[in-house]
């Protein structure tokens, strides 16, 4: 039986190299029979989080804030893995896809604690002008170390600026063949 993945890709381009790589990475998925949701995160409305620790796992919505994320949280209490996908900012994901990591501590809230600990995956795929991945693969590694969650890998693609910047590079096999290894 197929997983269910979420892609959350935090690119403010829709046809960028980092949208490219998340575009492999999901053929590379569905030719093994899984199933990929992928929220856009720029084009959807996402605000940042209160810090009011009043959401609670258990409502269909969990966060008190009513905006996109909304349509996130369901997916994201189904799925299997998680994919974190983002352009290198400042050594780091970017503010888009922060964001919505943040909003998923809502997840965590209250009796049901959705995240944690419940036998899920996930993969972080980057794309960079520069080479510098160690800061945001430890934030990550250290994310993952909180959920519990298993990682199934990371593709950090580097010396990719502009859009197209990409093609040819090893790392679109890479993305490929790490979605379809996913069993």
């Amino acid at each position: 039986m197929g997983k269910k993945i979420v892609i959350l890709n935090g690119s403010p381009r829709k046809k960028g190299n980092t949208s490219m790589l998340v575009k492999a990475f999901r053929e590379g998925a569905e030719s093994s029979g899984h199933t990929a949701a992928e929220f856009f995160l720029d084009g959807l409305d996402i605000h940042g989080c209160k810090g009011c620790g009043c959401g609670h796992s258990d409502r269909e919505c969990p966060c008190v804030q009513k905006d996109d994320m909304s349509k996130i949280y369901p997916a994201v209490k189904e799925c299997d893995v998680v994919v974190l996908a983002s352009p290198l900012y400042y050594w780091n994901m970017s503010g888009q896809l922060r964001t919505a990591v943040d909003r998923l501590y809502a997840l965590e809230e209250g009796s049901g604690g959705l995240l944690r600990g419940h036998d899920r995956s996930s993969v972080l795929l980057m794309a960079a002008a520069g080479r510098d991945f160690e800061d945001v693969s430890l934030y990550y590694d250290h994310l993952l170390g909180h959920l519990q969650w298993r990682n199934l890998g990371k593709v950090l693609c580097s010396g990719v600026m502009n859009v197209g910047d990409i093609e040819g590079k090893p790392e679109l096999s890479e993305a490929y063949e790490l979605g379809k290894s996913i069993h």
